[in-house]
């Protein structure tokens, strides 16, 4: 389970480019790390100018990304590196070439603290996640 949230400033993302940024998001993680779509989840947060500050400044221009890592969790430091350089690429057309300022943060959460509808999801690459991938979406994995 990966949870992205994205604080933003007041209108500066569209109801399309939500769903484009949320899409791009869900791809990373379907893509690169092999999880169920229905996994990934994104919320947006916009603030005024009154709501959200950096340095005692008013953050006009700026993007907050907080990340909830569990399903997979990433140990090695190079792939880490791998990982932060791969989503400032993706992102890059809702940040970089919007001329904004940003910040990016993973935290990891072990597995066992993490349920579906009940369900304590399958192990990584098991027949069981493979088949909840496909079906996108929960069910009593077959072991249990």
């Amino acid at each position: 389970m990966p949870l992205w949230h994205v604080y933003h400033p007041e209108n500066l993302y569209s109801a399309e480019d939500k769903q484009e940024f949320a899409a791009q998001v869900t791809v990373l993680y379907a893509e690169l790390a092999k999880l169920p779509k229905f996994y990934v989840s994104v919320a947006f947060h916009a603030f005024g100018p009154q709501d959200f500050f950096v340095g005692a400044e008013p953050a006009t221009k700026f993007v907050r990304i907080s990340i909830d890592h569990i399903a997979r969790l990433t140990p090695a430091p190079e792939r880490r590196k791998m990982w932060m350089d791969t989503i400032n690429e993706r992102l890059a057309p809702f940040l970089r070439q919007r001329g904004l300022r940003w910040e990016i943060h993973v935290d990891e959460t072990p597995r066992d603290y993490w349920t579906i509808d009940g369900f304590f999801p399958p192990p990584a690459g098991s027949p069981d996640e493979r088949r909840w991938a496909e079906e996108n979406r929960p069910s009593q994995p077959i072991g249990d």
